[in-house]
């Protein structure tokens, strides 16, 4: 980023259309907004022949300047009372639901926020009538769900589509170690058991490992390591929705978040930078290991410098439904990109005593039958 000076844009969420005033939306899986009136359609951008070009940032030289110079964007937000979701919209709406949890909004409270302008988003894939049908696929076939669950995956209007702010972070490892290598050996031993009340001698293969120690350097190299900057969603669940269909980004432009909600970036660059060394953590230690070889391995030490670190702050899209099922809430999320459902549901404690009870029954049964036999 050459230029630090920070700029300030206001954050177009509503559109109106040109021809009637309505509500212009942006169309997942297309590259217009559409009025859902009169069925204007306006191009946000020329339709691309060849991916977005996905400029990265050095993150030495962004920390090394003044981390607020950089382009923001003022947005209306309001926090949510019930999952403290913090909630961004158009400022004329009057009431409205958290797209989180459901809880009703104080639209009273709203406030503007000051955001750093995410570089990338990727555009809504799929629509709502695709992301409901694979909401009732996925709560069809949850294992143990109580059987009045089903009714949530019949109500659109309790799904939203929202973006998820994340960064990401590409750089190459050089890791120096040391530890210790084991090989496998087999030994044959005695001993001793009983057998007809008669102390007798028997042997066995056991399995023992010479050890001997290692040392050595691993490189290994990562590329667009998802870090979520959200506040408000699960991380594992959110990680459980992977792979995006990232080489589908595309330049910023608000138009692409007309009818959606955004959640603002609650985790910042420097806290995200360390997350992200230790995703990379288990890489680096599989790579250590298959270096030492062997069938055992040991690392006593690691020391780890990473090179060249650049990042970028993207926008992915999800569809969420959340409701409150006996006094709790549960998320459901669906990437907007690929269709992957992840969630949090509950179990009917009932279903679950009638599994274990009939397979008891099934195993008191067989054992019957085979002392009959």
């Amino acid at each position: 980023m050459a230029d630090f000076t920070e700029k300030t844009q206001s954050i177009n969420l509503e559109l109106a259309c040109n021809e009637c005033g309505a509500l212009l939306k942006f169309q997942p899986g297309t590259h217009h907004l559409t009025c859902e009136y009169c069925g204007t359609k306006n191009e946000i951008a020329e339709p691309q022949t060849t991916p977005t070009e996905i400029r990265e940032n050095s993150l030495e030289d962004f920390l090394a300047q003044n981390i607020e110079h950089e382009v923001k964007i003022e947005v209306v937000t309001v926090k949510c009372d019930g999952c403290h979701g913090i909630n961004t919209f158009d400022p004329k709406t009057v009431s409205d639901k958290c797209a989180f949890c459901g809880s009703p909004l104080v639209v009273t409270r709203a406030g503007t926020s000051k955001i750093d302008r995410p570089e990338y988003v990727l555009p809504f894939g799929i629509d709502l009538q695709k992301a409901i049908q694979e909401f009732k696929k996925w709560i069809g076939g949850l294992w143990f769900a109580p059987t009045d669950l089903a009714k949530f995956a019949d109500a659109p209007r309790n799904m939203n589509g929202v973006y998820i702010p994340y960064w990401t972070f590409d750089c190459t490892t050089h890791s120096s170690y040391r530890g210790q290598r084991g090989d496998d050996y087999q030994v044959t031993e005695n001993y001793t058991t009983t057998e007809n009340g008669k102390t007798v001698t028997r042997q066995r293969q056991v399995t023992k490992t010479r050890w001997r120690t290692a040392s050595g350097s691993v490189n290994n190299s990562f590329d667009d390591l998802l870090i979520e900057a959200s506040g408000s969603f699960d991380k594992k669940i959110l990680r459980s929705l992977e792979p995006w269909h990232l080489k589908n980004l595309v330049e910023y432009n608000d138009k692409y978040l007309s009818g959606f909600r955004t959640e603002i970036f609650a985790v910042d660059l420097r806290t995200a930078y360390q997350s992200a060394k230790g995703r990379m953590e288990p890489a680096i230690e599989s790579s250590i290991r298959s270096d030492i070889g062997g069938d055992r391995q040991s690392i006593q030490s690691v020391s780890t410098t990473y090179r060249n670190p650049t990042f970028k702050h993207i926008l992915l899209p999800v569809w969420v439904s959340a409701y409150r099922y006996n006094n709790k809430v549960y998320q459901f999320i669906i990437n907007a990109s690929t269709g992957e459902v992840q969630g949090q549901r509950p179990y009917s404690t009932s279903k679950i005593v009638l599994a274990i009870l009939g397979g008891i029954a099934v195993i008191t049964i067989l054992y019957l039958l085979f002392n009959q036999s």
